[in-house]
């Protein structure tokens, strides 16, 4: 029997086997660092006193988390109906327009939780509209989600250049992007719960919109496992023939996972465009699109993993950006490499050692 199809415990599915994966990624990094001339436990102690060292640290920490949750959940979603979206990045593009347009229009009348459930409805539509058409175009020609998702990403991030530069930039200055938005259409930041552990948020654009995205992980979990509709799309990406077989239409089910899937990335932007910068700007989604793919394999495609991948990730991003600071033969470049190697030994190699790991249990339960 392949090593593949032998059934192991929860817990080393989703908790030994990611901590290992993860061990690894650090020990080739930490080689990586020593290579350079680094010491790699001084660079592992700065990137966690950078992240998880002070008040700020924390903020900037979550807030880089609060993206790449949104986005690890589209991306789990699309999943578990057997569709793998890899057009996040595209669908928050749109789901900024729609959150920026909704603070635009409401932000000079209102007060900021007034604004906000438009702001999310918007979001969550604009990005749910541009998952629709790779949606339908799987569903009914048979056109591959991968490739029309990823083209996707290419023409949205071009139309949102387009409408930056000329119609929503503010006349008379050079920058691409919309005026600033007033209090009405700002989310604001968490401070207070920071000040509840003794820290200080400082400049952290840590916001509202990391309550949001938790919600987002609770109301996921429902649907997922607990609603009639999650049962049909994990049966179907189980198996197509036996979702067919058991009546579950495969065309209504892909494109309203897909909606879906979409919605989420498209509220994304929520965190960058309201709560950030205040203003859409071009390229405010910074890769967080493609992130969430590691984020939602690493996490198992489960709400939980996938808020423990996400802090994980912004632990990386946060921590990267304080030892390129303190260690400037660590370059940007480096903290990249590091965070593509926890991708790949999360990701593409999940389940190297899973053969070693099932022939140990396996002698393990026989004793």
């Amino acid at each position: 029997m392949s090593t593949a199809s032998v059934p192991l415990p929860n817990w080393i599915n989703y908790a030994l086997l990611p901590l290992i994966n993860l061990t690894l990624a650090f020990l080739v990094s930490g080689l990586v660092v020593w290579i350079i001339g680094e010491n790699p436990w001084e660079a592992l102690k700065l990137m966690l006193e950078g992240a998880l060292g002070s008040g700020e640290g924390i903020g900037f920490t979550l807030f880089y988390a609060t993206n790449f949750i949104f986005t690890g959940l589209s991306v789990a979603v699309a999943y578990h109906a057997g569709l793998f979206n890899i057009g996040s990045e595209g669908q928050a593009y749109l789901g900024g327009l729609g959150a920026a347009l909704a603070a635009l229009a409401l932000d000079q009348y209102v007060p900021w939780y007034v604004t906000m459930p438009f702001a999310i409805m918007a979001a969550a539509l604009f990005g749910a509209a541009w998952a629709l058409i790779p949606a339908w175009l799987q569903a009914k020609r048979g056109s591959h989600i991968v490739i029309t998702t990823i083209m996707f990403n290419f023409i949205g991030a071009a139309l949102m250049v387009y409408l930056l530069v000329n119609v929503l930039i503010v006349p008379g200055k050079m920058a691409p992007e919309t005026r600033t938005f007033l209090e009405g259409g700002q989310l604001p930041k968490l401070d207070w719960l920071i000040a509840m552990f003794g820290g200080k948020l400082g400049p952290a654009p840590f916001n509202v919109s990391f309550l949001i995205a938790l919600v987002m992980c609770v109301l996921v979990w429902v649907l997922i496992w607990r609603t009639k509709l999650g049962y049909e799309m994990r049966t179907l990406g189980i198996s197509r023939s036996a979702a067919a077989y058991a009546g579950i239409p495969y065309v209504k089910i892909v494109i309203i996972t897909m909606l879906i899937s979409g919605g989420l990335a498209g509220m994304m932007a929520l965190n960058p465009v309201l709560g950030a910068s205040a203003r859409l700007q071009v390229e405010f989604v910074a890769g967080a699109g493609f992130v969430g793919i590691a984020v939602s394999l690493m996490g198992r495609n489960h709400p939980l993993g996938i808020v423990l991948a996400a802090i994980l990730f912004g632990i990386l991003y946060q921590g990267g950006a304080w030892l390129s600071f303190d260690m400037p033969n660590i370059t940007r470049e480096m903290i990249v490499v590091i965070q593509g190697l926890v991708i790949l030994f999360a990701g593409a190699l999940e389940f190297m050692c899973r053969p070693m790991i099932v022939r140990i249990y396996q002698t393990l339960t026989k004793a």
